[in-house]
């Protein structure tokens, strides 16, 4: 009798293995890019709601100074770190602020250099316009695909 060990896998085994890898990869990977795609969304709506509960911290600074009105702009005049202290350390919204990358997805920048009321959040290659009315202190989506997106 011949006593046969098996030392190896045979050729049908691996191909069995690679195609069950394979039907993997293509389920998961749509669900990576997915997931990225939400992260900015919660990265987005995240930040919106911390803008907006500086505006009105700030705003509760002002009226224990006597000052009834709100902050007149987002950031000062550096326009590469938005919605930090409006151009003087009296005037603080976010501690640390947030750095503006152009034409990047997941990120804030003026809507044009020389604004300080209007901003643009790239998610999924799309623009979404924010704009700030000093008058009633709102921070707004006023255009964009996903307005619904990060404001709700």
């Amino acid at each position: 009798m011949l006593d046969y060990k098996r030392k190896a896998f045979t050729m049908i085994e691996l191909v069995f293995v690679i195609v069950v890898l394979g039907i993997l990869a293509a389920v998961a990977i749509p669900k990576f890019a997915a997931t990225r795609d939400d992260a900015q969304i919660a990265k987005g709506r995240s930040d919106v709601a911390a803008i907006r509960a500086a505006i009105v911290s700030e705003r509760q600074g002002r009226l224990l100074q006597g000052q009834s009105s709100y902050i007149n702009k987002l950031h000062g005049t550096d326009v590469n770190k938005l919605f930090e202290n409006n151009g003087t350390v009296a005037n603080g919204l976010l501690q640390y602020g947030i750095v503006a990358q152009a034409d990047t997805n997941g990120h804030w920048q003026p809507a044009t250099s020389t604004s300080s009321l209007t901003y643009v959040y790239r998610v999924m290659n799309a623009d979404n316009t924010f704009t700030y009315t000093p008058a009633d202190g709102k921070f707004m989506c006023t255009s964009g695909t996903y307005c619904p997106d990060l404001t709700n």
